[in-house]
Parts: C-alpha cells; structure tokens; sequence
C-alpha cells in the first residue's frame, strides 16, 4: 500500500481544503480536527508525504513529535488543561482512516471523558478555540 496523494490531508497541504491552521513551520502543519473529541484537539501532519509511521522518515517522526510538544504546552495553556492525550494510528486494523501520518493532540481534564469520535464540531467554536492555542504559541 503506498500513498494517496489524493487523501484529505495531501487536499489542505495544497490549500484545496480550508483549515483552522494552530502553527507551521518548514516541516509540518498543525490544525484543528473538524470532529473534535474534546475543545482544541489539533492533528499534526508532515508536509511531506508518509502514509504512516511505518513507512515514515525518522527525520518526519522527529519533526511531527517536535510540534506535538510545542502545540500540547500551548494547550496546556490555552485550556488549562491537566493534562495531553496523544493518539496515532496506522492502517486500517490499527485505526488509521486518513492514510497520511498523523497525530491527535487533545487537552484533557480530569474526569471529563472524551467525546465520541466522527461528531462535526461547530466551526465557530473550532476557530475560536484555534485562537486561543496560536495565542499561547
């Protein structure tokens, strides 16, 4: 299986699909998920193509995880969170539904339960909460 250059997140890398951009930089792309699972969950994409971890560069592991934690600090901030959960998925039976690498990074607080997954956020609630992440960047 190789990579479809026509997946979702290969489309907001060429600026086909509008995003809630959070940080960029040379190496990756930092956005809001449009189906949050808690306020201010973010995906943190290479800009380079890599179906998944396990075909991926250590040089796209190593930038993705490097934005992971600056965006997570900046959560952290922003929604003052207790805590990050992090979550990757690769192929199918590991979960994997956009096939270009990518993390979920989402604030947490204790004793609130994650949303369900595929519920389309409100996009006003979405952009503010982008601001409110770019402002503690």
């Amino acid at each position: 299986m190789g990579y479809d250059n026509d997946n979702i997140f290969a489309k907001i890398l060429r600026g086909e699909i509008p995003n809630f951009t959070v940080y960029e930089d040379d190496e990756t792309l930092a956005f809001m998920d449009i189906m949050p699972r808690s306020p201010g969950h973010v995906l943190v994409i290479p800009k380079t193509p890599a179906r998944n971890m396990l075909d991926a560069s250590a040089a796209q592991l190593a930038a993705c995880l490097a934005t992971v934690q600056k965006v997570a600090r900046a959560q952290m901030q922003a929604f003052d969170a207790d805590g990050i959960t992090t979550q990757q998925y690769n192929e199918d039976a590991g979960g994997q539904e956009v096939f270009h690498l990518h993390y979920h990074t989402m604030p947490r607080h204790a004793g609130v339960a994650m949303g369900p997954p595929g519920n389309m956020g409100d996009m006003d609630e979405i952009a503010a909460n982008a601001a409110r992440i770019r402002a503690a960047l």
